[in-house]
């Protein structure tokens, strides 16, 4: 992979390039950011940067290419499969396979998606001292390229208490022409005495007009429709990448958001007694993102009033759907609305009765939508 597969960061490409090029790459970076930005994208351009400039033959080329030089190494959260010993510690080559098929698929990808692929969506996935003794292991060995080696730590901020003082000895005593390259997206949970011992670099958001200018040179997306998805995007390449996708969670809550306000204005209580029982069949975190995207919908129809594009980020078909019901969310009851929905995402949280929650905010609405 190379820079030029990154999406924007132009500033943090030069910046690492530089480092390269002037012989001043410290023997422990961390890039620290939200997800989606790309940081695994950077880390992994990086590496292969280091391990072609020894060697720039077209057997290294390919084996980077494919993710498969011997002098890359991957550390990653793992979980426990019900088929590991009682006394084994997971590591990351226990699942290389489905590490290296997402990887390839694209660098973009999120933690949900690593423990789907992984099959553990109901457990805690950790980096285990297991790791950081094979990460030794591995680390201690002769380059088999004589260049560089080359160590990627994904989410190092899960590393468990054991794993983390085994990997600070091993940063503060690094073998001979070895690299750390650390993609952390909550920097305060590491240990303080590994954060002095990095050099952090901070990577932002990617600009729209570079996920706009992807999603029309990679995806084939029109310019129109390219500029409203990365609006919503935020500068996450993975949102972007998710508005792509035919169903979209979005658009069932989009549906429900419709129906639910048209009931409430039509005061339908028996409708809307159905709908509640509808949003209880989900799963208590699909309630709580469907809560989430409430509260979103209401803050952009609201903004829509004021009539300054800039200040909206919706769909073509949020939009269309806000031009005659944006007047229906005003100064009287915009914190009302939030109010409703946050005492729902917490009655949620709590376990309470879904049918009841949803009923009761249901009915509430239309109090909400009779002020107007």
């Amino acid at each position: 992979m190379t820079f030029d597969e990154v999406i924007g960061q132009q500033e943090t490409k030069q910046r690492l390039l530089q480092m390269v090029q002037e012989n001043r790459l410290p023997h422990a970076i961390m890039l620290c950011g939200p997800q989606g930005v790309g940081k695994k994208a950077l880390a992994i351009s990086l590496a292969c940067q280091l391990l072609s400039s020894g060697n720039p033959s077209a057997n290294t080329q390919a084996m980077l290419a494919k993710l498969e030089h011997p002098d890359l190494h991957f550390t990653y959260p793992t979980i426990k499969l019900p088929s590991m010993s009682s006394d084994h510690k997971p590591v990351s080559d226990d699942f290389a396979r489905e590490w290296h098929q997402l990887l390839m698929s694209s660098p973009y990808f999120s933690m949900d998606e690593w423990m789907n692929a992984m099959g553990g969506e109901n457990q805690q996935a950790i980096i285990t001292a297991g790791e950081s003794d094979e990460l030794v292991r591995k680390l201690s060995l002769k380059s088999s390229q004589g260049g560089w080696k080359v160590s990627i730590d994904w989410l190092p901020e899960r590393m468990n208490i054991e794993c983390a003082n085994k990997l600070l000895k091993l940063i503060e005593e690094p073998p001979q022409q070895t690299v750390f390259i650390m993609v952390c997206e909550e920097p305060d949970r590491l240990l303080e005495t590994i954060r002095s011992r990095v050099q952090r670099i901070d990577v932002g958001r990617i600009s729209d007009e570079d996920i706009a200018q992807a999603l029309v040179s990679r995806r084939g997306i029109g310019e129109d429709d390219a500029r409203r998805i990365s609006r919503l995007a935020r500068g996450s390449w993975m949102k972007a990448t998710e508005e792509l996708k035919v169903g979209t969670e979005n658009e069932v809550f989009l549906d429900l958001f419709i129906t639910l306000m048209r009931l409430a204005y039509q005061r339908r209580v028996k409708d809307l007694r159905k709908w509640s029982e509808t949003l209880a069949v989900f799963g208590r975190e699909k309630q709580k993102r469907f809560l989430v995207y409430f509260l979103r919908m209401t803050r952009e129809s609201f903004m829509y009033n004021f009539h300054e594009a800039e200040l909206s980020y919706m769909t073509q078909k949020e939009e269309e759907f806000a031009k005659n019901f944006a007047r229906f969310v005003n100064e009287d009851n915009i914190l009302s609305l939030y109010d409703l929905a946050n005492r729902a995402i917490r009655d949620i949280g709590q376990n309470a009765n879904a049918k009841i929650v949803f009923f009761d905010f249901a009915l509430k609405m239309i109090v909400q939508l009779i002020q107007k």
